[in-house]
């Protein structure tokens, strides 16, 4: 892996593999996931690769050249620089090599353009490298896996040998509804007020993300009577606050709160749960897990209609168009005042996450796959 992953992806790996985990040094303590590994109890072999983005990938290429075959299959994150390792090294080697593509890596980078974040020269150029780097990889790689519908779709224009994983699905005994009584005691529990319109952001600060949307569209039902109240857990949710405050939210007020973020296994889905409305705006958006989490706690969901979430969630969450405040609003106060017809619509949500999207089905498939193409 080049970055960050998920715990309860790697705890699930751990589950139908003998794991040996490859991560650059200082992300895997920088996020986290070296103390969340070790609380899990997985099994697990972990193997620091020291050196920022240049050092990691030249070492990450030795590293794999020494020790690929050790090994059945590789499992890649993502489909660019790191994935080049691996798959080059997979074809030379004769070891199978899967790139598991989470993100529309394209749409992705042309947000940093629409941000102005970077100029038009670059961004041609990055363009430019992302396509290269993507048909090397869709070459090379014994398969991909993109996570969802629409990824698959993007990715089957670089590779042909593509299908959808699940990534760690949705582990539907935890992320499940609660009574209105459970939901009232789980507030006091988490400190949340409890005769408040409660919006869960659950979202980290990116490039690709629309926070400020959120934030916009929160004020703007307060304007209009509702008493709404905005929570963003994330591990920028100081960078978060600080977003608000340059919107013209006042400093302290009670309204807007950002927590660090929370353990992923334990902790998360009681948010899911005690909030009245799970948002998540985005500029581009491969699979959106959060969202999927939302609507298996049975939470009416707002979000908006690109990537994979306008093809995921059309019927079980209210989509709203790209950048408008207004739009989400509007789909927030609707939320308020039909309370029952929008949880039965977050319920029909559920079921579709129990239908394609359960964690004991993400990692059964993921099993399968890894088998195949080892034996093959």
């Amino acid at each position: 892996m080049e970055g960050f992953t998920d715990i309860r992806f790697v705890v699930g790996l751990s589950e139908i593999c003998d794991l040996t985990l490859a991560v650059p040094a200082s992300t895997y303590r920088s996020s986290g996931l070296d103390l969340r590994l070790a609380s899990s109890g997985a099994n697990v072999q972990v193997d620091e690769i020291p050196g920022g983005r240049s050092g990691f990938q030249l070492r990450s290429l030795v590293y794999l050249l020494r020790r690929a075959r050790r090994f059945d299959a590789i499992l890649s994150q993502e489909v660019l620089r790191g994935s080049l390792n691996a798959t080059f090294v997979g074809r030379l080697l004769g070891v199978p090599v899967v790139a598991y593509m989470g993100i529309a890596p394209v749409e992705y980078f042309r947000c940093r353009r629409e941000r102005g974040q970077i100029g038009p020269v670059t961004s041609a150029l990055g363009v430019g490298v992302i396509h290269t780097l993507m048909t090397l990889n869709g070459r090379l790689a014994s398969h991909w896996l993109a996570m969802g519908p629409y990824l698959r779709d993007v990715g089957a224009r670089y590779c042909r040998r593509i299908s959808i994983g699940r990534y760690y699905g949705v582990d539907t005994s935890i992320f499940r509804p609660l009574s209105a009584n459970e939901r009232r005691a789980l507030r006091q529990r988490l400190d949340l007020p409890d005769d408040r319109f409660l919006i869960f952001l659950s979202s980290r600060m990116s490039h690709e993300k629309d926070p400020e949307t959120v934030i916009a569209a929160t004020s703007l039902v307060r304007q209009r009577g509702l008493d709404a109240v905005l929570i963003n857990l994330s591990g920028g949710y100081r960078e978060f606050l600080a977003l608000a405050r340059s919107l013209g939210v006042p400093t302290g007020a009670d309204w807007i709160i950002g927590r660090p973020a929370a353990d992923p296994r334990t902790e998360v889905a009681g948010y899911f749960q005690a909030a009245d409305a799970a948002v998540l705006a985005s500029l581009a958006e491969g699979a959106a897990f959060s969202t999927l989490e939302a609507l298996a706690c049975g939470t009416p969901t707002v979000a908006t209609a690109v990537g994979g979430m306008a093809v995921q969630l059309d019927g079980y969450a209210r989509l709203v168009p790209r950048r408008d405040a207004n739009a989400l609003a509007d789909s927030l106060l609707w939320i308020a005042s039909h309370v029952e017809e929008a949880r039965a619509q977050a319920l029909l949500g559920r079921d579709y996450v129990l239908r394609e999207w359960g964690r004991n089905q993400a990692f059964r498939d993921l099993e399968v796959l890894l088998r195949s193409v080892s034996a093959a």
